[in-house]
């Protein structure tokens, strides 16, 4: 059985890359931290259209808890391999440097940049042994081009990108291709406060961009057809940087 975890799966963009990877037929695996209850939703989608899968608790961020939820799991059934990780989970926690809170930069960087590093690596040693892989990071525009407001989350995402490439060099003579995707301004439950009439115009395509626009280019790169594009970061932004 092929797999795909997707961490963050439970709604907006993770949940859409979980519907497009169904359907190029994987069985999910659903990560969430909290919202049970849209998390199921998902699950429900996933198999509403067809596919199959489970929910797969744990706190990206927390070493132990993705310890102890994804050697359980590997464990249970060694005829179950995940084939594709997709590093979606993140948050924000917005302020200027200058009045930020200690716990502001800690938990941005512990959700959004330990978390590769404490999933992908228990991940990475299945793949290794198949010597087959995908590894997609979701990283976003802030890690490319800075945002007023969010050095924690910029300082975060653009160390994931490094980190893409660094282990793209590491693992590619495997048969393992790791690569992100840069969201812009996507319609999701991060972008409800933002003025969209407004701030379209900045946007050469004049719009927000849909979370299943994002999901498709995972799921192009999660695909046996990207096996020679690695180390790249796909930006998906209308337009607004490249």
């Amino acid at each position: 059985m092929k797999c795909a975890l997707v961490t963050g799966g439970s709604r907006g963009i993770g949940r859409a890359i979980c519907l497009e990877m169904a359907t190029a037929g994987y069985y999910i695996l659903v990560n969430y931290r909290s919202g049970q209850e849209e998390a199921a939703r998902t699950l429900d989608l996933i198999r509403g259209q067809g596919g199959d899968g489970e929910l797969l608790p744990f706190d990206v961020g927390d070493r132990d808890q993705v310890q102890r939820q994804l050697t359980s799991w590997l464990e249970r059934d060694p005829g179950r391999d995940i084939e594709v990780l997709v590093n979606n989970a993140g948050i924000k926690e917005d302020a200027l440097l200058l009045w930020m809170e200690d716990t502001q930069w800690s938990s941005v960087i512990r959700t959004n940049l330990d978390s590769f590093y404490y999933v992908t690596r228990i991940v990475l040693n299945g793949m290794l042994l198949k010597k087959y892989g995908r590894i997609i990071n979701v990283v976003s525009l802030a890690g490319l081009k800075g945002q007023a407001g969010q050095t924690n989350y910029s300082a975060a995402k653009a160390g994931v990108i490094g980190a893409t490439k660094a282990l793209a060099a590491e693992v590619g003579r495997h048969g393992i291709t790791v690569n992100a995707v840069a969201p812009g301004f996507i319609r999701t439950d991060m972008t409800q406060g933002l003025n969209e009439k407004e701030m379209k115009v900045l946007i050469p395509v004049r719009r927000f961009g849909l979370p299943e626009e994002v999901a498709f280019a995972v799921g192009f790169l999660a695909s046996p057809r990207a096996s020679y594009i690695t180390a790249e970061v796909l930006n998906i932004n209308g337009g607004l940087y490249s």
